[in-house]
């Protein structure tokens, strides 16, 4: 059951997302976007890349939709548009069993030694 709500749940989730969140520097702009909307050089500022770097970071969330961008005179705004990443975390909930199911046989088989 849980195997079939994992597929099901792969299945709805565009690939770019996956690609999107896979770069440690995206999921820190998606990270610091969650503290609310900032400018493309107010979060360009927090790393060490140069701004066109993180401006493809940006263009990248965006077009997984894991970000929006607005103007604002001539700056550009972005802000954080989770939705995606909910359908993400249902689908590694699925692993959850899995893994517990691990720790718990591990943690008898260590009782049982002892």
């Amino acid at each position: 059951m849980a195997t079939q709500k994992a597929r099901s749940a792969t299945a709805k989730i565009r690939p770019d997302v996956y690609r999107a969140i896979a770069d440690p520097t995206r999921r820190a702009i998606l990270d610091r976007l969650r503290a609310g909307p900032a400018p493309v050089n107010a979060l360009a500022f927090d790393f060490q890349q140069t701004r066109p770097a993180i401006s493809k970071h940006l263009r990248v969330l965006r077009e997984a939709s894991l970000v929006s961008e607005r103007r604002s005179g001539r700056e550009r705004v972005y802000q954080l548009q989770p939705r995606p990443l909910q359908q993400i975390a249902g689908w590694v909930e699925g692993y959850r069993a899995f893994w517990l199911g691990g720790l718990n046989n591990l943690k008898r088989y260590l009782e049982d030694e002892e």
